[in-house]
């Protein structure tokens, strides 16, 4: 991904309450999440699943999905299903990424990660079946769109969640761990797929599930990788500065493992400035949209200005 240029940055209406917004939505995603997740037998690999489901979080993915539908003209009970099982699907990653193989950490939104409470197996399992459930919830449960726009979402999801989008961002994490001689551009390779891939999908899939065009979509994905490459330039600052209890898991992790980091190459200040352009493309992107685009003008700023 190529970082922004610099650009002015117009900022949301000051009438949109941000703050009354993300709790509302993140309201009816709680429920939603809940129902969608009941306990039957084997009951341990539900309470697994449901112990890091329901374990809290921002939940910004799901909030995006909701958000660009009804930008495009739908309505969030159209994107509901589908923004479940993006939580579900970060869910897992974040699980996995946990694990004692991966980045080895014991907590994860202020709790014990799953596999301190469930040990590695159950962990594991446990991913494996929220990312296979996600698939299931939206091909079952999406109600009043058309099914081509449905299997679409699906199969952008799935590419986003796969070897070219999070896992193989995942892999190329991995194998820098340690290594001095990280380049730019293999940062931004891991941090596109990683953490990008799958907050583009958020914003171009809540979009299709709505049947907007083909410009459209182009502009939502040139918005959401920004603010996706912008999300993660903030979680290495976050990282830096940061505590255990403001971030609810370990914080000078990448410190830690020896990662390069955007701090790493640019230092906080620059990497800041870099965040705040990559804000303001995005926000470019969506100008012809009006004052619909306020919610996803507005979780953009927020992206850049929060604290965990």
């Amino acid at each position: 991904m190529v970082l922004a240029t610099e650009m002015g940055s117009s900022q949301p209406e000051s009438s949109f309450d941000l703050s009354t917004y993300l709790a509302k939505r993140k309201e009816a995603i709680e429920v939603a999440l809940d129902s969608a997740l009941p306990v039957i037998y084997p009951e341990k690999i539900y309470e697994a699943m449901r112990y890091s489901l329901l374990a809290g979080g921002k939940r910004l993915r799901p909030i995006l999905c909701l958000a660009s539908c009804e930008l495009a003209g739908g309505t969030t009970s159209m994107a509901m299903p589908t923004a479940c099982a993006l939580e579900m699907i970060h869910t897992m990653s974040l699980i996995h990424d946990d694990l004692p193989a991966m980045d080895n950490d014991d907590y994860r939104r202020g709790k014990l990660t799953n596999h301190k409470v469930y040990g590695d197996d159950i962990a594991i399992l446990a991913g494996d079946a929220l990312l296979t459930y996600a698939f299931e919830f939206i091909a079952t449960k999406t109600e009043n769109v058309p099914p081509q726009q449905v299997l679409q979402t699906i199969a952008h999801l799935g590419r986003a969640s796969g070897a070219g989008g999070l896992i193989g961002g995942q892999v190329v994490d991995v194998e820098s761990e340690g290594k001095t001689d990280v380049s730019l551009e293999t940062l931004n390779y891991i941090h596109a797929h990683k953490t990008g891939a799958l907050l583009e999908a958020c914003v171009v899939c809540g979009a299709i599930l709505a049947s907007a065009s083909e410009a459209d979509l182009q502009r939502l994905s040139r918005f959401a990788k920004n603010i996706g490459l912008a999300f993660q330039i903030i979680d290495d600052i976050l990282d830096i500065t940061a505590t255990q209890e403001e971030l609810g898991k370990t914080a000078g992790k990448d410190v830690q493992a020896g990662k390069v980091t955007f701090p790493s190459l640019w230092g906080i200040e620059e990497s800041r400035r870099q965040a705040s352009q990559l804000v303001a493309e995005a926000k470019a992107q969506l100008a012809v949209f009006g004052s619909k685009a306020l919610p996803l003008l507005a979780i953009a700023d927020f992206i850049t200005s929060r604290s965990n």
